[in-house]
């Protein structure tokens, strides 16, 4: 089973790009972040097309996730539990129906900027969230995993220009501690399980010529359980993706399992 992650920062925008690269990765699973778009404005059936299910939680042009499958779905659940009051569309997940079924969420964590601030405050209570949702995956002891734009630079080496990251949201001492705080419960970090050292991104800005530069962040991660860590056979960033015509200024990354 081959599950991805996207950010595609607007899925009008990205409406023959992302086709174009499903047909040539062909995964069988990818989570969406960004689709900025209402639920019933999504072109499903341009997916649907191409052999996928298709399961959106969207908000008018903003944030909003989707996951699509070429696998059965079952028990999709959308919104991260824990604040009734939250209306940002972060989170979706499902359980995907393949040789072993895998429980996968799909999730878009808050950005934080500017920091210190309401933004950055929301971001740290949506990652404690999180964190809850992260214990009871374990507790089930069943194969998951949580993927997606996590906005969250884990280590220096993730960063081209370090430096220039340090008073910002994404690398904040508290935001990678909370990071680390999910990750230790026993998650593993599947990228880093399969590749060391620096000079892999996921993002890279469209201004200032950033990724003719290559000066990109690593902000796009797959957190697998302990029994889908057992699954995993490999994990890859396809960076090439960025030089395509009108692309996102993310790339997908994905991971091969097992299952």
């Amino acid at each position: 089973m081959k599950v991805a992650t996207f950010n595609i920062n607007g899925i009008k925008a990205r409406i023959h790009a992302l086709p174009d690269w499903l047909k040539s990765a062909d995964p069988d699973v990818v989570v969406l972040q960004e689709i900025k778009s209402v639920d019933e404005a999504f072109p499903r059936e341009l997916f649907e097309d191409l052999g996928y299910v298709v399961e959106t939680h969207g908000q008018k042009s903003f944030n909003g996730v989707a996951i699509l499958s070429k696998l059965p779905l079952e028990d999709v659940t959308r919104e991260l539990p824990g604040d009734d009051e939250d209306e940002q569309a972060r989170w979706i997940e499902a359980t995907v129906m393949g040789e072993v079924p895998v429980r996968v969420c799909g999730l878009y964590l808050p950005n934080g900027n500017p920091a210190p601030g309401p933004k950055y405050d929301y971001k740290l209570g949506w990652m404690a969230r999180l964190k809850t949702r992260a214990e009871a995956l374990l507790a089930a002891e069943e194969p998951a995993l949580m993927a997606g734009d996590y906005n969250i630079i884990p280590q220096d080496e993730d960063a081209a220009r370090p430096e220039a990251w340090q008073k910002d949201a994404l690398a904040m001492p508290s935001s990678r501690a909370a990071f680390r705080d999910i990750l230790n419960l026993g998650f593993t970090e599947a990228f880093r399980s399969r590749v060391q050292g620096p000079g892999h991104y996921s993002f890279w800005d469209y201004q200032a010529g950033a990724w003719q530069r290559n000066d990109g962040i690593r902000i796009d991660h797959f957190l697998l359980t302990p029994e889908c860590a057992d699954l995993l056979r490999d994990c890859q960033i396809d960076a090439a993706v960025r030089g395509g015509e009108k692309p996102s200024d993310h790339v997908p990354v994905w991971v091969e399992l097992a299952a």
